[in-house]
């Protein structure tokens, strides 16, 4: 079994300085979002989840924006474009599976 506190990670840096705390069949990685942070317009191969541990987050997919807090979760499809943004910063956990998804890595 492996456990982490996700409220005594350090982050510093916000999004510069993510802390991959697993990275096998899935991966999951603790994001610090600094007051206007942003993970622009994007996609990944894999199913990304996104729990936002503390603070708030704006998230927008298929052209719908939803802000969300704390202990909320979204769910973004494999390949889907999304963005996430914190007016006031955040703490969010990013868990991706399966990982790496198929064609993450180019042949």
């Amino acid at each position: 079994m492996l456990s982490w506190n996700l409220n005594t990670i350090e982050t510093p840096g916000g999004r510069t300085s993510p802390v991959v705390l697993f990275s096998e069949d899935s991966r999951a990685v603790l994001l610090g979002l600094d007051a206007g942070q942003e993970l622009g317009q994007h996609e990944v191969r894999e199913r990304a989840w996104l729990l936002v541990v503390d603070g708030e987050v704006e998230v927008e997919a298929d052209s719908v924006s939803k802000t969300i807090g704390g202990g909320s979760l979204v769910t973004f499809a494999p390949g889907e474009r999304h963005s996430v943004r914190s007016p006031s910063g955040a703490r969010v956990l990013l868990l991706l599976a399966p990982w790496p998804g198929a064609g993450h890595y180019p042949a």
